[in-house]
């Protein structure tokens, strides 16, 4: 039996399908903006290895006080890969219970190793409140008729805004016929290829409609500003760095936003050389995490070509003495912290 809230969504995709009425996708329906820093949160774990939501919640308003515009949880950074199904929706419900009082915009991961879990992922993130959803292609690369209808009934499940998180083959054509074809998808985080010679097209392509992130570090994030990007999802760490970039540079103040941005390049030169432990080891130093630990994928599954194209994969063992760089860092930037 079809639920009345499964007839109003259906009537909603496809009332938009046919143009009746554009889908917002600069706003959230809260009215929260899809537009800024939204930095994938890391994941923090306790001593015994258990989901650490007091701490999690702990980021989030880390975030608020720093003036970022979103919060998205769980991505690659936050070791999704590794989390149960119970622990990714206490750690969401914690999130969007906290978020009501805050101003980021919550943005919850619902990737999953099939469409269905996908789905399942989507609707309770929509039920409990949530901004926007994003999802990754499912893992082992399917092929491209596979991820398509992976999105498409990713997309149906919910009124909510999809980002979709371009990563290996998907090529500005596939993304471009996947817009076409779910009204829900407005967002992409575009990390499939070189982000800044697809980001033109996509745009003009979709008249604008089509609103483009990235993420690898957000590492040319003042040429993605320049040429009119619409936000990037860096990681949690010194995300209050890049949020004031990003509002010099809205403020037409580029010389600050550029002075600003070099502050966030001494940490991300180094992250991408430790990854996800320095992420959270930065965390710790600045008074969020408890500890830096990270948790091993618990299937055989590797994430490691994932992990690379989002500049995450790590290369060198965060050592004694990187954790003494990274603590001289931190120590440097702190008075252009904002949190």
């Amino acid at each position: 039996m079809i639920s009345h809230s499964d007839l109003q969504r259906r009537q909603f995709l496809q009332l938009a399908a046919a143009g009746v009425f554009a889908l917002d996708a600069n706003a959230a329906p809260s009215g929260r903006p899809l537009r800024g820093i939204f930095p994938i949160a890391q994941t923090p774990f306790t001593a015994t290895d258990t989901l650490d939501i007091e701490t999690l919640v702990k980021q989030l308003d880390f975030i608020h006080r720093g003036g970022v515009h979103g919060f998205v949880w769980p991505q690659l950074a936050s070791e999704w890969f590794t989390l149960s199904e119970t622990e990714r929706r206490e750690g969401a419900e914690a999130l969007i219970s906290a978020g009501k009082k805050l101003k980021p915009a919550i943005v919850i991961g619902v990737q999953g190793p099939d469409a269905e879990t996908a789905v399942r992922y989507a609707k309770h993130a929509a039920k409990i409140g949530a901004d926007a959803v994003i999802a990754l292609p499912p893992p082992g690369q399917p092929g491209e008729d596979a991820v398509f209808a992976y999105y498409r009934q990713v997309g149906q499940a919910t009124e909510l805004p999809l980002f979709v998180q371009a990563v290996g083959s998907m090529s500005v054509d596939f993304l471009l016929k996947l817009y076409k074809a779910v009204p829900t998808i407005r967002l992409i985080k575009d990390e499939a290829g070189e982000p800044l010679m697809r980001m033109g097209r996509l745009r003009e392509e979709s008249q604008d409609q089509l609103k483009i992130f990235t993420g690898g570090h957000g590492r040319t994030m003042v040429d993605e500003m320049y040429r009119g990007s619409s936000g990037t999802m860096p990681a949690s760490s010194f995300a209050d760095l890049y949020a004031v970039s990003w509002d010099h540079w809205q403020a037409g103040k580029h010389k600050e936003a550029i002075e600003a941005f070099s502050k966030a390049l001494l940490f991300i030169n180094e992250v991408q050389v430790y990854g996800i432990p320095s992420l959270k080891y930065i965390l710790e130093l600045r008074g969020v995490f408890k500890n830096h630990n990270i948790r091993e994928p618990k299937t055989a599954a590797s994430p490691s070509s994932m992990l690379a194209a989002g500049g995450l994969q790590q290369k060198a063992v965060l050592d004694g003495k990187g954790k003494e760089l990274l603590a001289q860092l931190v120590k440097f930037a702190k008075p252009f912290f904002r949190a």
